[in-house]
């Protein structure tokens, strides 16, 4: 991450750009430049142009066939706009599969989708968040309750629906965001769905790699959504977002969801710690979904909980 003020549109001198960064995450306001202001109001207009084109073209295009692609040129050229130059390595595949991948941001979802045309599990508050909630809609996203223990089974059927109509679907198994430079222990309960495996469906471990910007773009700690996206999008200029799609396995040679959640973690580990050039660091913020005390790393969780 450069000290550069200018270049992350905020207030203040080359010495406090890292300062803002862990208030950010402490939860206070960034305080942004005009220049700062400017790229917002900019992004956010050719944000709405882009959403008045395509959400109708979608909603035409469904009167006469399923499986409308417009959803995901919606969101390969909003992640564009925001600022992600996404570049994609290795081969996807395209139907019956399975992503599991580290988060990081709201631009995963946007570039992810943008880049495959897959289907997410997100945490139901997103639902009802405004114009996000009913945006995700749009991409079939499954809205799952983690504390709604009694409806798992309903949650793992709307998964497999959305395998069946999207071909194929990501979860983020760490339980939230991260900077980058951490990888959380997996929570494996969005995985059941592979238990036994539909015949056919593959897993694809993804690693999203943001380089030097991570740190600045992650949304973490007590960070509110609105001041994130004020971060992100008061940026200067493109960053490259390499979506790395690393060699696919099949969950069939795995015994259950925690032998298959241990794998894909094994390899997108492998494939962060070769990005980053140093082994991946502790995280350090309390994540209480999957009982993860960064003071002292994760708790032994109980069985129904993973």
């Amino acid at each position: 991450m450069t000290d550069d003020p200018v270049e992350y549109g905020v207030d203040g001198s080359s010495e406090k750009v890292w300062d803002l960064r862990i208030a950010a995450a402490r939860g206070e306001d960034t305080p942004l430049s005009a220049g700062g202001w400017l790229r917002i109001t900019v992004r956010a207009t050719c944000l709405a142009i882009l959403m008045l084109v395509f959400v109708p073209l979608h909603y035409i295009y469904r009167i006469f066939a399923y499986g409308s692609p417009f959803p995901m040129l919606f969101l390969r050229y909003a992640a564009r706009i925001s600022g992600a130059k996404v570049e994609t390595h290795g081969t996807h595949l395209k139907r019956d599969v399975f992503y599991v991948a580290n988060h990081v941001s709201w631009l995963d979802i946007l570039s992810l989708a943008g880049a495959s045309g897959t289907a997410f599990v997100s945490k139901a508050e997103l639902a009802s968040a405004p114009l996000v909630g009913w945006l995700a809609s749009l991409n079939r996203t499954v809205f799952v309750k983690r504390e709604h223990r009694l409806g798992v089974a309903e949650q793992i059927n709307a998964l497999k629906e959305a395998l069946a109509d999207n071909w194929a679907v990501t979860v983020f198994p760490e339980g939230t965001t991260t900077d980058g430079q951490s990888l959380l222990p997996f929570k494996t309960s969005m995985l059941s769905v592979l238990e036994p495996p539909p015949p056919g469906v593959m897993v694809q471990p993804v690693l999203l790699d943001y380089g030097s910007v991570a740190e600045w773009i992650g949304w973490i700690g007590e960070e509110g959504g609105l001041n994130n996206a004020k971060r992100v999008l008061a940026r200067k200029g493109t960053f490259p977002l390499k979506v790395h799609f690393l060699e696919p396995f099949s969950p069939a040679d795995f015994r259950g969801r925690k032998a298959i959640g241990a794998e894909a973690r094994r390899r997108i580990e492998e494939a962060l710690c070769e990005a980053l050039g140093k082994p991946v660091r502790q995280f350090a913020h309390d994540v209480p979904p999957i009982r993860y005390v960064a003071s002292r790393g994760p708790e032994v969780p109980s069985e129904t909980e993973l």
